[in-house]
């Protein structure tokens, strides 16, 4: 059976859309995405839902995976980077939250992204859910 990834996205701000991966029902790592920008390429995190993925070779970040069926959008790879800046509406990995100066982002991610890399070495698709943030109202 492929393994299922899951994001829960636990903030949404002006800072970017932060959230915790996990693999397997496991806790892995962080996320960085793109602020909520109405799903616009290259400018918004996706939609919340759930997806296909498979490895792909980036001419700029080397062997990953590419989020495939997101509507209106592609080439949204999972990669490494450290604040919402590094990413272009793709998923960045990371060890945990932090900041970079005066940025908000995420730390340690070549590290946590070799690691998902080496965790999946075997896998050439996974599907991955994403859930969006919930309000208290919601979540009462």
């Amino acid at each position: 059976m492929k393994p299922l990834v899951s994001i829960v996205r636990i903030e949404e701000s002006s800072d970017g859309t932060f959230g915790v991966l996990s693999l397997a029902g496991r806790a892995f790592c962080v996320t960085l995405e793109c602020p909520n920008m109405d799903n616009r390429q290259f400018m918004s995190c996706i939609p919340a839902g759930r997806y296909s993925c498979r490895r792909v070779l980036s001419p700029r970040h080397g062997h990953t995976f590419e989020i495939a069926g997101v509507p209106g959008r592609d080439a949204i790879l999972f990669h490494s980077g450290n604040i919402v800046e590094d990413t272009s509406g793709c998923i960045l990995l990371g060890r945990r939250f932090g900041s970079l100066g005066a940025h908000r982002g995420i730390l340690a991610s070549a590290d946590a992204m070799d690691e998902f890399l080496a965790t999946l070495a075997g896998e050439d698709s996974f599907e991955v859910e994403i859930i969006g943030c919930r309000t208290l109202a919601e979540a009462a």
